[in-house]
């Protein structure tokens, strides 16, 4: 498999036209340069040095780019790998990164070539794409994956405020103990689904506790915009480090 320097001439043509959406200018390098759609480029970014492919480059932050799906088809369709890993810091795919985009109709495209909608890798504590959707707010992407199918941890379903999965996990033979229970509610209020930080509350989570980036369940549910389970947690006496 071949490695390229982002600075290389072709990594450069090829990262603009994926960006830019020129889909027939990416089909000319493809078509130019065989095995361009497998290739691996190596970039020094915040996460020091790694290697990505293209579909990579496809669903890089910030996402959104024009023509999305049709340049992952094109890409797919060439030989890129759909379930291709970064090689660094982390292990995430090209789902993982159109997860943490919100980047829907990539998703969907992804997982329409083949992507697997469990890999492991996030950099949330190595989870699936779920993971890292959920854990930075990326809402709209976080349902399309349970629509597709995603398997939801407890975290998952609280945060996303699926309330019968939570009841589900407290009431079965073995609960989640007194710290998933907390950690579950924080995400609830993260999420901004009352109902399912009410439940939780109820089965004993701590309405203090310092989640991501020291925040507490009151923290984050202002930083969110929830009102409603702001208001609720002032009213129980609820404490902020802001």
């Amino acid at each position: 498999m071949q490695t390229l320097t982002s600075q290389v001439p072709l990594a450069v043509a090829v990262t603009e036209a994926i960006r830019g959406g020129d889909l027939p200018g990416i089909r000319q390098l493809l078509a130019e340069h065989p095995g361009l759609a497998t290739v691996r480029i190596t970039e020094h970014g915040e996460d020091g040095k790694g290697t990505r492919s293209l579909l990579h480059i496809a669903t890089d932050w910030p996402g959104h780019y024009p023509h999305g799906p049709e340049v992952i088809a094109a890409l797919v369709a060439a030989g890129a790998d759909p379930n291709a890993r970064f090689g660094g810091a982390h292990e995430e795919t090209p789902l993982h990164w159109a997860a943490s985009n919100n980047d829907v109709p990539v998703l969907d495209a992804l997982i329409a070539a083949g992507a697997d909608i469990e890999a492991p890798g996030a950099v949330i504590a190595g989870g699936t794409p779920l993971a890292d959707a959920r854990a930075f707010g990326q809402w709209r992407a976080a349902y399309r994956l349970v629509e597709h199918g995603a398997r939801t941890t407890f975290q998952d379903a609280a945060t996303l405020g699926l309330l019968d999965r939570v009841r589900a996990c407290v009431e079965a033979g073995e609960p989640p103990a007194p710290d998933e229970i907390t950690s579950a509610f924080w995400g609830a209020c993260h999420g901004g689904h009352l109902s399912t930080a009410q439940y939780l509350h109820r089965h004993g989570a701590d309405i203090d506790w310092c989640g991501y980036d020291d925040r507490t369940p009151l923290d984050i549910a202002r930083a969110q915009d929830a009102d409603d389970v702001a208001r609720w947690l002032r009213g129980l006496g609820a404490r902020s480090r802001s």
